[in-house]
């Protein structure tokens, strides 16, 4: 005859019951996680780099590629058509002012000097010679006019007797008028040979005056040649870097011709080059942040160039410290052009998911998970960016590359 199942057996099978069901639910909500772990992509926190938004400065910014170039930089040329005669320094050293870096062959210039030196001295030999005519010439008139001055007298001592003599009889109206025509005559050549005398003054005057003027001449052309002369003796003009030579013995030059390039040592400006596509948004005065190997030199451009080539504008920066240390003559930077700025925005630290400015899509940290949002962007550099809407102070954006997770809505973020 069967027995009624106790109460305590019937618990204890709902109790196994019950036990059973909860280790299935929990062997499915496992498998499921499995199942989602396996299916739904993800990433670690360690394989991207995420961004807090913040408040703070943020500068909108050009980049342009630089080069530090001396401030000051002398190019010597060849004072005239010549040839390299001995090549004393080499390029890439430092010179001291006055150091002969090349000699240049001064044959011509030493014949040019010669003859200008002969020149001179023959216009001193016909100076002392026209000086010395006019002293003999001007001797010989005055001794003249001092004979005719003597006949002029006696003719007029002579002419006052026949004028006394005359109304009394004693001599004849022909002999009154030779005397008087013999005044005349006296003092017509008196007067003609004191204007030679001054004629002879005048013109000997001007002669002398001629040579002396050519002979000046010449010796400025001597002095141009001594100075050329100088020249071919080739010296720093001042404490520097020879950054350029040419160092060929032997080689013609034409005049002119640039030989060599002496640049300061410590004072630097930069020349920076950008893509005409931002030439409307540059001005002179604007404020540039050059860096170089984690270091941040402001300055300012100065000029910017008006012709364009291939594309780019190349403007001039001065720097505010154009000595700092770290600057080396042709070393390459980065220039950083500031064209506008704002003192308190929200930012992010910039990255490859963000794209330049306007409004686009990126994924910001959710309770482990990067979910889609759509944000704006404003002014930017190359360190941080505005962040003008879809976003607040606090929230994580994932700036780094995530671009095959570009299909989703949302992906795994896990620690």
């Amino acid at each position: 005859m069967d027995q009624a199942i106790s109460q305590g057996t019937l618990l204890q099978r709902r109790r196994k019951m019950i036990l059973l069901i909860l280790a299935g639910l929990i062997v499915v909500m496992l498998a499921a996680w499995m199942l989602n772990r396996v299916v739904s992509p993800g990433v670690s926190l360690g394989e991207i780099r995420v961004a807090q938004v913040r408040v703070g400065a943020v500068d909108n910014t050009i980049n342009a590629s630089g080069v530090v170039i001396p401030v000051h930089e002398e190019q010597l040329s060849s004072p005239n058509q010549s040839r390299i005669s001995k090549v004393i320094a080499k390029a890439g050293q430092q010179v001291r002012a006055g150091e002969l870096l090349m000699v240049l062959d001064d044959h011509t210039i030493r014949l040019a000097i010669d003859n200008l030196r002969e020149q001179i001295s023959q216009q001193q030999i016909r100076e002392q010679v026209l000086a010395m005519e006019m002293d003999a010439g001007l001797k010989k008139i005055a001794s003249e006019i001092e004979l005719m001055e003597l006949d002029l007298q006696s003719n007029q001592v002579k002419l006052a007797r026949y004028q006394k003599l005359g109304p009394v009889g004693i001599t004849s109206a022909v002999d009154l008028q030779a005397a008087e025509l013999a005044v005349k005559r006296n003092e017509v050549q008196l007067r003609q040979h004191k204007e030679t005398l001054t004629d002879t003054r005048r013109t000997t005057s001007s002669n002398i005056e001629a040579a002396r003027l050519q002979k000046s001449i010449f010796q400025k052309q001597m002095e141009l040649q001594q100075r050329l002369l100088e020249q071919t003796q080739v010296k720093a003009p001042f404490d520097g870097l020879l950054t350029w030579l040419l160092a060929e013995e032997g080689a013609s030059l034409n005049t002119g011709q640039l030989i060599a390039k002496v640049s300061e040592l410590s004072n630097f400006k930069v020349e920076a080059t950008v893509s005409d596509f931002y030439a409307r948004y540059l001005n002179a005065g604007q404020k540039v942040r050059v860096e170089y190997s984690g270091q941040i030199l402001n300055g300012e451009v100065q000029t910017i160039l008006p012709e364009i080539q291939n594309g780019t504008v190349k403007l001039i920066v001065t720097l505010a410290q154009p000595n700092h240390p770290a600057l080396r003559h042709r070393l390459r930077v980065e220039a950083n052009i500031i064209t506008e700025q704002k003192a308190r925005s929200l930012i992010v630290d910039s990255g490859p998911a963000i794209n330049g400015k306007g409004r686009q899509d990126v994924y910001m940290l959710e309770a482990g998970r990067a979910v889609r949002k759509s944000v704006e962007i404003g002014l930017g550099d190359s360190k941080v960016v505005e962040v003008v809407q879809g976003a607040k102070a606090g929230d994580q954006l994932v700036i780094s590359d995530v671009s095959q997770f570009r299909h989703l809505e949302s992906f795994r973020v896990t620690q």
